[in-house]
């Protein structure tokens, strides 16, 4: 069979025809939406009925030798996309059938017509005088008749098939980025791609009338097997954005599309290819073009924001992404170690280049959250965060840092609540700045406040951060459901050093002495402290029940004498569970002391005196009232 030629205007199979000249695919006469590749596939399977047609001849007609694409992948989803348009299932085709390893053969039976075919010959005839009024009566009793069947239609929709073209267009008020895949051919490329993903969300989290889902909790569907109605449904969105990154060289190419979760229809797609350096002008682009396609406000704030991505030294790109890459690591069996290398990293990408603000906020990050940090920590902690806020003031993230800096290290605490206030006027989608907020009115002593932030946090990351949703049951007092929801989320994600740190406190609490002293052993381990988790182990087995907790805390204080460890915090909280008042005070009085290096360490923090339950017993106690005085905590 000869190749389609322009004049075949129109080719039906089915319930479907194909229009060449506008290049559309329609059925019953309503158009289909269908991206170019797919329509090309389809055009060129229509060349050949009943005939194989081979990867090789499509990858020949569809993807030139120069596109930078990967054509496996590009193929696949392709194909996909073309049966999802048609509604076809690839177990029982209808229409395309795939012979495993050769190629495509359309199987359906198909009918052709060309333009001259597709034309009617019509009478023709003039108005001639004598016979006008009636005919302009004709027309006129036409027309009313035309006129009567819109308005019956209007006014009864239901004469309107249901899925035309009249239906109202979907509706997307919120939106999870899944994680992009990478093309690379490269494993050791993931944390480029994971960091294009982060970019995006990034982007997106400015947009204020968007709900947007936070990165902890969309990371946690790479390489999933799940649908995109399911997954639509457990995030409790209406959009989903997937992509692939590829890199080559000092190019890279992003490929986007917008679904409509519920679903599963395609809603808009895009390619976007540009140099390494301009790769965050890129993400700008994305995000623009999503925002347009689903009609998302952006605010005058919010385009001053997007507008101004600078180019990026490829060598820095490198540096920090792979900085970010090791801090992703920590608290999942990598302990400072991990902080450390993430360090070097964002150190290097200062070093290529001193005005890229991102990598300050890296720097400050990696020397937060330690088991033993320094007064030289604490520093670079300070320094690094003014410094990438002097680079950029709109820089959320790093107006977290700062807000953290206020209030734990300066005590200043209405400071610290308007700093990362401000970050939620710039990124209000941004779930770690709702958490940051729902801690700090937690501490504060309001309580209401704090968990109305935690709620809108857990929708923005429905299924990402779980220390913060079982803190926000255990301040509330349900210690039973919080710990329910601890050990449901561990049976998935075992490794999360924060839960078995919670399910220390909470078993603690609760006189669960044994288990509490099991908890915090685990937690020990994925910090990266594996001595000090042995000897935990050790004092419980040798010692069970109220004794166990009493030697776990001579061990936790054993590690701050060796200097392996600093977190008084946790041992305080385990003398004041023993009744042991005066233990418990020296350890807060020691956090008290060296206030300006604990508030950097992987500890129950002081400023948490009247929201940590653990402290309960030393609340009756004079020197509790008088050093929560000294701290500045609401009395």
């Amino acid at each position: 069979m000869p190749p389609l030629s322009p004049s075949h205007a129109s080719i039906r199979f089915g319930d479907f025809d194909v229009d060449l000249r506008a290049g559309e695919l329609r059925k019953h006469g309503i158009r289909i939406k269908l991206q170019v590749q797919p329509f090309q596939i389809l055009q060129v399977l229509l060349e050949h009925p009943g005939e194989v047609v081979s990867r090789e001849e499509l990858q020949k007609r569809v993807w030139p030798a120069d596109t930078f694409v990967d054509f496996d992948h590009g193929l696949n989803n392709a194909v996909k996309r073309l049966r999802e348009a048609l509604g076809e299932d690839a177990e029982n085709p209808r229409f395309i059938e795939t012979l495993s390893k050769r190629g495509y053969r359309f199987i359906g039976s198909v009918s052709r017509s060309s333009d001259a075919e597709g034309l009617v010959e019509r009478p023709s005839f003039t108005i001639h005088p004598s016979n006008r009024k009636l005919q302009i009566g004709v027309v006129i009793a036409i027309g009313a008749a035309v006129l009567l069947v819109v308005l019956v239609i209007l006014r009864f929709g239901k004469l309107w098939p249901r899925g035309s073209a009249s239906a109202s267009p979907l509706q997307i008020h919120s939106l999870a980025v899944l994680p992009f895949q990478n093309l690379s051919g490269d494993s050791t490329q993931e944390y480029f791609s994971d960091g294009m993903t982060d970019a995006l969300i990034t982007d997106l989290a400015q947009i204020g009338s968007l709900k947007v889902i936070s990165r902890t909790s969309s990371m946690q569907y790479k390489q999933t097997k799940k649908s995109l109605p399911e997954i639509a449904r457990e995030m409790n969105v209406d959009g989903i954005v997937e992509g692939t990154v590829q890199r080559s060289g000092d190019r890279v190419r992003i490929t986007t599309q917008l679904i409509h979760g519920p679903s599963d229809k395609h809603v808009w797609a895009n390619s976007y290819e540009r140099d390494t350096r301009d790769v965050f002008a890129l993400e700008r682009d994305i995000t623009e073009d999503v925002a347009r396609q689903i009609r998302a406000r952006i605010t005058p704030e919010n385009q001053a924001t997007l507008a101004r991505p600078r180019a990026v030294n490829p060598n820095v790109l490198e540096a920090y992404l792979q900085g970010n890459y090791y801090l992703s690591r920590y608290g999942k069996g990598s302990g400072d170690e991990a902080r450390r290398k993430a360090s070097e990293y964002f150190q290097q990408a200062i070093d290529a280049d001193p005005n890229f603000a991102p990598a300050f906020k890296g720097l400050a990050d990696s020397h937060s959250n330690l088991s033993m940090p320094s007064n030289q920590d604490a520093a670079i902690v300070i320094k690094a965060t003014k410094h990438a806020l002097e680079l950029d003031p709109d820089f959320a993230e790093a107006l977290v840092i700062l807000a953290e800096i206020k209030f734990f290290h300066d005590w200043d605490f209405r400071g610290g609540e308007e700093e990362v206030r401000r970050a939620l006027a710039i990124s209000p989608n941004n779930a770690e700045v709702h958490t940051e907020l729902c801690a700090f009115l937690y501490f504060l002593g309001r309580r209401d406040e704090a968990l109305r932030e935690c709620n809108i946090s857990q929708q923005l990351d429905p299924t990402g951060d779980h220390a913060r949703d079982v803190d926000a049951l255990y301040w509330a007092g349900e210690d039973d459901r919080a710990i329910s929801l601890a050990q449901m989320l561990l049976q998935t994600d075992p490794d999360d050093g924060y839960l078995h740190h919670a399910l220390y406190r909470y078993y603690s609490r609760k006189g669960l002495y044994k288990e509490a002293g099991q908890e915090a052993g685990r937690a020990l381990a994925l910090f990266g402290d594996p001595d000090g988790a042995v000897r935990v182990h050790h004092a419980l087995v040798a010692s069970g029940g109220r004794a166990a907790l009493r030697q776990f805390a001579r061990e936790m204080e054993d590690l701050i004498r060796t200097k392996q460890g600093y977190f008084p915090g946790n041992v305080a909280a385990a003398y004041a569970v023993l009744d042991n008042k005066d233990r418990a005070f020296y350890w807060l009085e020691d956090a008290y002391k060296h206030h300006d290096l604990a508030w950097l360490a992987t500890d129950i923090p002081l400023e948490s005196l009247e929201s940590e339950r653990m402290f309960d017993s030393l609340r009756s106690d004079p020197r509790y009232k008088d050093l929560t005085r000294r701290i500045g905590l609401p009395q």
